[in-house]
């Protein structure tokens, strides 16, 4: 393979990711109307049409997801042994992306990797937050972050958090007339705040288990939200319940502005796990990452 035929394949990869000709020119440091003109000439020399362009998208036609398949995990595993290579520097070296949700990120890994980064300046880490479970190795990221019952099973998984609890919480003021939910079903009867998740494909159902029995319930309310800091806010202001990570409502349980119910029905579950690939060979600064993240008991 010609060197130019190898920065059109990479070209090509970079147009069919971001699907914007505009953010993959700044991905690559070029012009879109250069980026244009490898594109076409790729085409031509292979004969096919790789993508489909209108005025308002751009999509890869059929051979074009068929060679984006190919490209993938081939470049992903060049890029694997090029890092590996850092092995033999004085210094730890390598660029890593990291898909999570915000709670992760901000409870849990930058705690952990603010130290880390700054005890190996080489090292680079690129955080993406996310709600959606994000399919890593199409996305080409090196690893995500998930609950431990949400990691697929062909990864390998390192616990890097204790165990995490979602709780049931209130202000005082929404049972001045109203009685406490004594069970999940009460819920029904009572203002509640929801979560939309892109996840869960809409409102998430609140999840309860107590002596092996599960529930999960679909509550309604007058306000919903995409995140959680608006959720717990309404919670404050007295919109109704809201479900949360313990850790985020910690301090208004101590000093009482929220109320927690139903704890016997929220026992403790897996908490965060990072993932990545079993097939991936790590390089000396991912497993040096990977153990700066891992949770000591």
């Amino acid at each position: 393979m010609q060197r130019d035929e190898l920065g059109d394949l990479l070209a090509f990869l970079a147009v069919a990711e971001e699907k914007s000709f505009t953010r993959a020119a700044a991905r690559l440091g070029t012009s879109q109307s250069s980026l244009s003109l490898i594109l076409k000439r790729l085409e031509a020399r292979l004969g096919v049409r790789l993508l489909t362009r209108t005025t308002r998208s751009l999509a890869p036609t059929n051979a074009g997801e068929q060679l984006l398949a190919t490209l993938g995990p081939a470049l992903g595993s060049i890029e694997a042994q090029l890092l590996a290579l850092g092995e033999f520097r004085d210094r730890p070296a390598g660029s890593f992306r990291i898909t999570a949700g915000q709670h992760a990120i901000d409870t849990i890994l930058w705690p952990k990797l603010a130290p880390f980064l700054l005890e190996y300046p080489d090292i680079k880490v690129e955080l993406v937050a996310e709600s959606a479970l994000t399919d890593i190795v199409t996305e080409r990221f090196d690893a995500g972050v998930r609950l431990g019952d949400q990691v697929e099973k062909d990864m390998i998984a390192v616990r890097i958090g204790p165990l995490a609890r979602m709780i049931v919480v209130a202000a005082p003021s929404c049972f001045v007339d109203r009685a406490r939910p004594q069970v999940p079903q009460d819920l029904t009867g009572h203002r509640c705040i929801n979560l939309r998740l892109p996840s869960y494909g809409g409102f998430y159902a609140w999840e309860f288990e107590r002596d092996g029995h599960e529930v999960r319930v679909r509550v309604d309310g007058q306000v919903a939200f995409n995140g959680v800091p608006q959720l717990v806010n309404a919670a404050l202001d007295g919109f109704g319940l809201a479900y949360v990570h313990e850790d985020v409502v910690r301090e208004h349980l101590k000093d009482g502005r929220l109320v927690q119910i139903l704890g016997d029905w929220t026992p403790p579950f897996p908490g965060y796990h990072l993932y990545y690939p079993s097939r991936r060979h790590p390089a000396p600064a991912f497993t040096l990452l990977v153990e700066a993240l891992r949770h000591q008991t």
